[in-house]
């Protein structure tokens, strides 16, 4: 990986402001719907809310995604762990060190056969290779655990806790399509390097809502893995000066 970029002073309390608003609007939302959502009577607002819980999962993920690049907090490398594997504990229960070992192979192999976020194959094929890199026994053990016992201490709403497991795999594939299909995607345009990535190139704001501008500026993240999310755009404009 190149363009390793520690941040500017500053950085690190923004870092944490993000990730803190991220997992309490995460928190707040999940409380809500599993606790006082009354679905049959307000819709729109069920819909609304499961909206809402998938892209703050994909924040969860981004946040555990910056973690493992120690973007967070620089230098804090037992920190950046803690909130990397607190993210994924919320997220789907994602083991931390399998997906950092898994995430650093992506960038030293991105696009080539020995890397575990490609797949040769249509993006339905690419899409369950890429649940399956991460989603193993432990989790496959683990998430049935945790939803029986929402279940059973919500009662006659247990119905509800659909607005767990639902968002979050209505994340994953918001981020297999932005943050890995669209930017990796073989034989679609010309790669502009050896990282065998590329952005989108959508605005900013649907970058932002997509994939918190790791499918946008995609490219820009592999060329400097050390740049927080919010900094991407930036990073862009500024000639690679985060």
């Amino acid at each position: 990986m190149t363009g390793r970029t520690l941040g500017k002073p500053g950085d690190t309390i923004v870092n944490l402001g993000l990730c803190a608003a991220i997992v309490l609007c995460w928190l707040a939302l999940h409380v809500f719907t599993l606790w006082s959502l009354d679905a049959p009577a307000h819709p729109w607002l069920a819909v609304l809310c499961l909206a809402g819980l998938t892209w703050l999962s994909v924040g969860l993920f981004i946040i555990a995604h910056d973690a493992m690049h120690g973007s967070i907090v620089p230098g804090r490398t037992r920190m950046n762990a803690a909130i990397g594997q607190l993210a994924l504990w919320l997220y789907a229960g994602f083991s931390w060190r399998k997906l950092i070992a898994k995430h650093m192979a992506h960038h030293r192999h991105a696009g080539t056969d020995d890397d575990p976020d490609f797949d040769h194959g249509g993006p339905v094929r690419w899409y369950g290779s890429f649940v399956a890199t991460y989603f193993g026994w432990r989790e496959g053990l683990l998430l049935p655990v945790i939803v029986t016992t929402y279940a059973l201490i919500l009662g006659d709403r247990w119905i509800y806790v659909v607005f767990w497991p639902v968002p979050a795999i209505l994340a994953s594939i918001q981020l297999f399509v932005f943050g890995t299909w669209l930017p990796h995607r073989p034989g679609h345009d010309a790669f502009p390097d050896r990282h065998n990535a590329r952005s989108t190139g959508i605005g900013d704001p649907l970058s932002l809502l997509t994939c918190f501008h790791f499918g946008g500026y995609h490219h820009e993240h592999h060329l400097h893995p050390h740049v927080p999310w919010w900094r991407l755009p930036r990073t862009r404009k500024s000639g690679g000066r985060a």
